[in-house]
């Protein structure tokens, strides 16, 4: 019996790096397990914040991958200000480092180009998708946002054929995003881009979310929603075939991935630098090692206090090298932002965190998803953005248990969130 054919619309895709593009390389990569032929709609010359040639190993040879022309408004904004190269991972300055030319930059991007700048990409995508779907019979497609614009996408075709099985994939909520009330948006461009979202709730016949609250959220707003969190692959990292090596010689925090002003866990660099300048044995054997983009601003505060001289800033590396990171370190870092519309987002890399068997500190809104997935796990503990004093001690028990060799790996209940079994889901749910 032939495979049933899935088209999957998606901006990200290998060589782009970060964690957004991995949700759909790792279905596609397992989808074919479970007799769907996955086929890849993307941009032939996009412009991604990250790149990561590793993930290129993950791309199934015979997948077919479908490229077409894209026309991006960022080399405009980079000219007007530098900082606004951080625009393309829905990064920017924030509060008080704002300059006046940020400000302009994130107006422009919130009111003209809606809901993304990848918009451009929306009409010259459906015309060609309209002739391709018909000559490949393909009856299911799958979009991915954000960019949210790929929705859009979704939703001129299903219009155009409403036989069409859409599924409409939120990795980030739309209108409910952190960033989205610092878009300095008109009533009339927030009035639009709630509408457009209401429209895909209401059209796609199935909307998935990457955690419990954003799936609830979405049905209360007229989806027909379900939750597929993300999740970690088994030939990516595996507990068993950690080397010894991998035991750090230093008490090593790590925080891997990109982190933005929005969701900088200043608590927690008190904390630090108070057990630095208290604890002696604690300063002795402390190493704060950050594997990633972290903004210049964070760095610089860092770098002012008692903890200037345990700093490992490793930058950008590829996700095999932040991987094998992952495995060196004694204690890993999350963070979230700290509203309470952010309880449902659950980070990507938690999943491999939580692989590595390692104990994970996270910082985000009380109650929120994350909080739940650790204590699930017995994977570490969740703090909230006003805690001190039990982040100190939260710290100093797992230094103390590192010191005399005890600070065991003993993540539970992980299987749940491995790749395989997360594609098997979304197949019950196709």
């Amino acid at each position: 019996m032939e495979d049933k054919k899935i088209l999957i619309i998606t901006y990200y895709w290998p060589p782009a790096g970060g964690p957004g593009v991995q949700r759909w390389l790792k279905f596609a990569k397992y989808l074919p397990e479970f007799g769907w032929k996955p086929i890849i709609y993307t941009p032939e010359n996009p412009s991604y914040p990250l790149l990561d040639e590793s993930l290129m190993k993950d791309v199934p040879d015979d997948l077919e991958i479908v490229r077409t022309k894209i026309w991006e408004p960022y080399q405009l904004a980079e000219k007007l200000n530098k900082s606004n190269k951080k625009f393309k991972a829905g990064q920017f300055d924030v509060g008080n480092n704002q300059s006046w030319k940020s400000k302009l930059s994130i107006w422009v991007r919130g009111n003209f180009f809606i809901p993304d700048a990848r918009v451009f990409w929306v009409n010259p995508s459906t015309k060609f998708l309209e002739q391709y779907l018909k000559i490949n019979n393909i009856e299911t497609i799958v979009t991915s946002g954000p960019p949210h614009s790929m929705h859009l996408i979704g939703l001129n075709l299903k219009k155009k054929f409403p036989d069409l099985k859409w599924i409409a994939d939120f990795r980030d909520p739309w209108t409910e995003i952190s960033y989205y009330k610092h878009l300095k948006l008109t009533n009339r461009s927030a009035k639009k881009h709630r509408q457009l979202e209401s429209e895909v709730f209401k059209n796609a016949d199935i909307t998935l979310a990457t955690s419990y609250t954003d799936a609830d959220n979405f049905r209360k707003s007229g989806a027909n929603a379900f939750c597929i969190t993300n999740g970690f692959d088994e030939t990516d990292s595996n507990p068993q075939t950690l080397q010894p090596s991998n035991s750090p010689t230093q008490f090593t925090l790590s925080y891997i991935g990109v982190l933005e002003q929005l969701r900088n866990p200043e608590n927690l660099w008190e904390a630090l630098d108070n057990l630095v300048k208290t604890n002696s044995d604690f300063a002795e054997n402390f190493n704060l090692k950050f594997v990633g983009r972290i903004d210049d601003k964070i760095l610089e505060v860092i770098e002012k206090s008692s903890l200037k001289n345990h700093i490992q800033n490793l930058g950008y590396v590829s996700h095999d090298k932040a991987v094998d990171e992952m495995a060196k370190s004694s204690l890993l870092l999350i963070t979230n932002f700290p509203n309470d519309s952010s309880k449902g987002i659950i980070p990507g890399k938690i999943f491999e965190y939580l692989a590595t068997g390692k104990q994970i500190i996270s910082f985000g809104p009380n109650e929120a998803d994350v909080s739940k997935i650790l204590d699930e796990t017995k994977a570490g503990k969740h703090f909230g953005y006003n805690d001190s004093k039990k982040i100190e001690d939260f710290i100093l028990e797992k230094f103390e248990l590192w010191k005399n060799g005890n600070l065991l790996e003993n993540t539970q209940n992980i299987e749940q969130f491995s790749r395989k079994n997360l594609t098997k889901q979304l197949v019950q749910i196709l």
